[in-house]
């Protein structure tokens, strides 16, 4: 028996119908094609076939956080969504400022083998702020790191921002930043405005976001290197990343899926899952941030996946933790926010959830298109159905979505990884000898 698996009859990026040959995870045919002897035929009428989705900012918690997540349960989460690479962002415990920690991350991905875990190293060590990681021995590593960031924490100090980026310059990395003006926003609990003095919560402004992609994008600039900024969240941002690569900055800028679903109103309600970092934002920055999207200011969707125990979650709005999960969901709130509303067509969906990520992340063989001679990674995806969101759609350790009972249109049908199937009719294949940890 060949080791080959003909798709027959989807729509590659929602144009016309193709057959999809893949043997030893390669696509080898595309078109019309018959069946190998032996070969496993994959009925896909009325299916999308996209590349295999590229997310640039996932937080997979392991080391340390196995409690939130791991790798494995993370990857499973990631291939249910229809994502076959994952870049896995450096807050864990130890923190991914060495290339131990990094080839660690890279080892336990490909041991639990449903997506490539591409480590995000720290800026700075223990993402401290204070003095820079190794960026260096990360970049050498078998990890071959090229995006840094202190996510969760912004690199703050404008001279170690600037050192940052001058040192990646030589390896064509980047530096991802996390927005956010500490001063500007102690004790914030939620987008600073009318509807924060309503409920009395300590707002977290616009300007404190604005401020930093202003300062970063002329330090950018200045020292001639590449520059991403993490969840964009207003409209000011938008205009400030439009403004830079008018100017021919080396910007690029990512949106997560609930910023361009979900805005503050949500918050009235006090319930945690709607607790993030950026905060959910007013309607007018919803608009901004698709329109962004929309004309290419912002270059991809990033999930910003941040799963937490129950107990972070499952308490007063004050004292639960900021993030939403999101890898299963994400494809399926793109459609509702950007394709059903006509702002974007599937073609761009595949370059702002697969190709521009990849490339950003200087990762080569991700995000490629579905045509001969490349890796086999895909997602078949069934746009027709409207359904309720539930725990069941869930495939990681946490279950802090807040689409849980939402109805969000389109299904993931099954997903292939280098050729592999790990997802089959809707549900994530076991994967014999997967020896990353539970």
């Amino acid at each position: 028996m060949r080791d080959a698996t003909l798709i027959r009859g989807a729509r590659i990026q929602g144009g016309q119908a193709a057959d999809i040959l893949i043997e030893a995870g390669t696509i080898t045919a595309v078109g019309a094609v018959s069946a190998p002897a032996g070969a496993r035929v994959v009925d896909a009428d009325g299916l999308l076939a996209l590349p295999g989705l590229v997310d640039l900012h996932t937080h997979l918690r392991e080391p340390g956080g196995e409690a939130s997540e791991t790798i494995l349960t993370g990857s499973r989460a990631a291939a249910a969504g229809g994502y076959t690479t994952v870049f896995a962002m450096p807050n864990t415990s130890p923190v991914a400022d060495t290339a131990g920690v990094v080839e660690q991350e890279l080892a336990l991905g490909e041991a639990a083998g449903y997506v490539h875990v591409q480590p995000i190293g720290a800026v700075t060590v223990g993402q401290k702020g204070e003095r820079l990681a190794e960026l260096g021995a990360m970049a050498s590593s078998r990890a071959r790191v090229r995006v840094f960031s202190d996510d969760g924490f912004c690199v703050f100090d404008p001279l170690i921002m600037r050192r940052a980026l001058e040192y990646v310059k030589a390896f064509d990395g980047v530096v991802a930043q996390h927005a956010q003006d500490p001063r500007l926003t102690e004790g914030a609990q939620m987008n600073e405005g009318v509807v924060s003095a309503e409920l009395g919560l300590t707002g977290w402004p616009a300007v404190a976001e604005e401020s930093i992609i202003a300062r970063d994008v002329l330090l950018a600039e200045h020292v001639g290197s590449r520059l991403h900024v993490c969840h964009l969240s207003t409209a000011g941002s938008v205009d400030l990343i439009r403004w830079a690569k008018k100017r021919g900055v080396a910007v690029t800028a990512e949106v997560t899926p609930h910023h361009l679903l979900l805005t503050e109103e949500l918050v009235r309600g006090y319930d945690p899952r709607f607790k993030v970092n950026p905060p959910l934002r007013r309607d007018e920055d919803v608009r901004a941030v698709r329109e962004g999207l929309a004309d290419g200011t912002i270059d991809i969707v990033a999930t910003d996946h941040a799963p937490h125990p129950a107990e972070a979650k499952n308490c007063e709005w004050q004292a639960a933790a900021n993030g939403m999960v999101g890898l299963e969901s994400a494809l399926r709130v793109v459609h509702a926010a950007m394709v059903e509303t006509g702002l974007l067509d599937w073609d761009d969906v595949a370059r702002v959830m697969s190709a521009a990520p990849a490339r950003i992340g200087r990762l080569d063989g991700a995000g490629t298109p579905l045509s001969v001679g490349q890796a086999a990674s895909l997602t078949l995806y069934d746009p027709a159905p409207t359904r309720r969101f539930s725990a069941d759609d869930l495939r990681g350790r946490s279950v802090n979505s807040p689409y849980l009972d939402r109805e969000l249109p389109g299904e993931v049908r099954a997903t292939f990884f280098r050729g592999t199937p790990t997802v089959v009719d809707g549900a994530v294949v076991d994967l014999a000898g997967s020896g990353a940890t539970a």
